[in-house]
C-alpha cells in the first residue's frame, strides 16, 4: 500500500484571462500541455490539493508551487512574461521523507541524507552546492537560494543525476523543503 493518499480530490481551475475571466479548464491530474484546452492561461484557482505549474509544455521551464488559493495574475506569479502551459498534481505523502543530495552531478562529491527541511546547505551541511539527488521517500521542493527563496523545482521519488540536463535554467540548489500534508 502506498504512503501517498488524498482525502479530497485535488482540483485546479485555469482561466485564459487575468482575474479569472475568459474560458476556463478544470484539472484534477497532470496536464502536459494546456494549449488544446486554452489558448493561454493567465490566472488560476486551486480548490483542493497542491500543484506545480510550469511556463512551458511538458513540465519544463520556470515552476511555481501552488496550494489552495486564488492567483489572479499568472505573469507576475511566474516572474516572467510567460503564462502557464502545463501543471503537475502533487499527491499528498503522509509517510517518512528521505532524500540524498550530492555536491556534483552523477551522485558524486560530498553527500548528505536529509529527512527534514534544510534552509541553507552551506551553513548546515558545509556543502557549496547541490547538483544531483536521489529522492527515496516523499515529495520535495528545491530552491536556488538559501531560506527557500528563488526559483524552485519539484522532485518526487526517483534519481536526478544532473539538474543541468533536466532543462532547468538553474543547475544547483541551496535549500530544500518537504511538501507536507498542508495542501488541503
Amino acid at each position: 500500500m502506498s504512503n501517498t493518499t488524498s482525502s479530497m480530490r485535488s482540483k485546479i481551475i485555469f482561466y485564459e484571462e487575468r482575474n479569472f475571466q475568459g474560458r476556463s479548464y478544470e484539472c484534477t491530474s497532470d496536464c502536459s500541455d494546456m494549449s488544446s484546452y486554452l489558448s493561454r492561461c493567465q490566472s488560476c484557482r486551486v480548490e483542493n490539493g497542491c500543484f506545480m505549474v510550469y511556463e512551458r509544455p511538458n513540465f519544463m521551464g520556470n515552476q511555481v508551487f501552488m496550494r489552495r488559493g486564488e492567483y489572479s495574475d499568472a505573469m507576475s506569479m511566474m516572474g516572467t512574461r510567460e503564462c502557464i502551459r502545463s501543471c503537475r498534481m502533487i499527491p499528498m505523502h503522509r509517510g517518512q521523507f528521505r532524500m540524498k543530495i550530492f555536491e556534483r552531478e552523477n551522485f558524486s562529491g560530498q553527500s548528505h541524507e536529509l529527512v527534514d527541511d534544510c534552509d541553507n546547505i552551506m551553513e548546515r551541511l558545509r556543502m557549496n552546492e547541490c547538483m544531483s539527488s536521489q529522492v527515496m521517500e516523499g515529495h520535495w521542493l528545491m530552491f536556488e537560494q538559501p531560506h527557500f527563496r528563488g526559483k524552485m523545482i519539484y522532485l518526487r521519488p526517483g534519481e536526478y543525476r544532473s539538474f543541468r540536463e533536466m532543462g532547468m535554467s538553474i543547475t544547483r540548489f541551496m535549500s530544500m523543503r518537504r511538501i507536507t500534508d498542508s495542501c488541503n
